[in-house]
């Protein structure tokens, strides 16, 4: 699948325009900015405050290693919540109408392992443009040959299982991101069908020299302060790192592959044959946007669709559009997929890998002719 894909608007459907039109006189009648408030910097400074604290209790030397181990897999929670909460709307533009701010917020993303530079390509770009859409969005390629989240796959035999070791898989993407992954997309030729060539020469910079500060703050600097043996200290940051990736895989992977969604196929010219926010609508799922406590530690991505459709705006006014967008999508019949609880969510996406898995891999086998000798 080489074609670029457009997207058609071939109903000529005004929803975003109207939807889009109604947020703005939300926010105008209500004389508040679509960047952060005063309850989302509070909300920065406590996950900053909070990791920062875990890692200092850590290095401070003074606690068993018992103790130490709990403060990693807290600080690998806690750095997930930070990259949620802060960096994402950062590199969104969306946390300040200052771009500098922005960016001084964006470079947190470095300390949990992580380039900004290429989530923004991966994720700003990539996943918000081609949600869903196999072949072009590679937030549903998470472990090719493994899991199967690509209805136009073939299922092999091991994805048969996926249902019951995906979970275990998704706590390596902290690992995956911060050894592996960050490097594989910057030097890729593409990222989906999104050519990535020509990068700035500061981000070779930034990339190399960031991921070796990072190694030398996560493990460096402990083997030599802490009194610990290298095996330990081995423990200590994968307990960190699966705790950090679990969150992330479920976080991400409950706002787009449960039961509702769609993963639309171009046509042979490459197009959607639909508008792009329309195709938003049907690929995106909320979760849980009823627990305040959700919101506080999800940063907005349990409210995907409102951050889909208005990224540029801080996710701690999402609950406020949420009646806006829903209305507007019932008045042009479009779909608002949502679950009401974070469980109500999981189960819908263990459902989708038993259908993606076991269920896809027998209906492939009843559509393989017999041989008649």
């Amino acid at each position: 699948m080489n074609q670029k894909v457009k997207f058609l608007n071939s109903q000529n459907s005004t929803f975003f325009a109207t939807v889009r039109q109604r947020v703005e006189v939300h926010f105008k009648e209500k004389s508040v900015s679509k960047h952060a408030n005063g309850a989302m910097w509070r909300k920065a400074f406590f996950y900053i405050t909070i990791a920062l604290t875990l890692y200092l209790l850590i290095l401070s030397n003074q606690f068993s290693v018992w103790a130490m181990f709990g403060f990693a897999v807290l600080l690998g929670v806690c750095n997930a919540g930070l990259g949620f909460n802060v960096c994402h709307d950062a590199i969104h533009g969306s946390f300040s109408g200052n771009s500098k701010l922005n960016k001084a917020l964006s470079f947190i993303f470095h300390f949990i392992g992580a380039s900004p530079y290429v989530w923004n390509l991966t994720h700003n770009v990539v996943h918000h443009t081609y949600t869903n859409i196999p072949g072009h969005d590679e937030d549903i390629e998470i472990a090719p040959g493994l899991i199967r989240l690509d209805p136009e796959e073939k299922v092999n035999q091991i994805q048969r299982f996926q249902h019951l070791y995906a979970f275990g898989l998704y706590s390596l993407a902290s690992l995956s991101w911060v050894f592996r992954k960050d490097y594989v997309k910057f030097f890729q030729k593409k990222i989906g069908q999104h050519p990535t060539v020509n990068h700035p020469k500061q981000e070779y910079f930034n990339l190399f020299f960031y991921k070796a500060l990072y190694y030398c703050l996560y493990i460096l600097v402990p083997l030599l302060v802490l009194d610990i043996t290298w095996w330990q200290l081995v423990i200590g940051f994968l307990g960190l790192h699966l705790a950090e990736g679990l969150v992330m895989g479920l976080v991400f992977q409950l706002a787009h592959v449960v039961e509702g969604t769609d993963f639309p196929v171009p046509n042979e010219q490459g197009n959607i044959e639909e508008a792009w926010a329309a195709h938003q609508m049907r690929t995106t799922a909320n979760f849980a946007t009823r627990s305040k406590l959700m919101g506080f530690l999800l940063g907005g991505l349990n409210q995907q669709i409102e951050h889909h459709l208005f990224p540029k705006v801080c996710h701690i006014h999402y609950p406020a559009l949420a009646g806006i967008i829903k209305q507007t999508a019932r008045e042009f019949n479009l779909p608002y997929i949502e679950n009401l609880t974070f469980f109500q969510a999981l189960q819908s996406h263990y459902r989708m890998l038993k259908k993606f898995g076991p269920e896809a891999y027998q209906s492939q086998l009843k559509a393989v002719p017999i041989q008649v000798l």
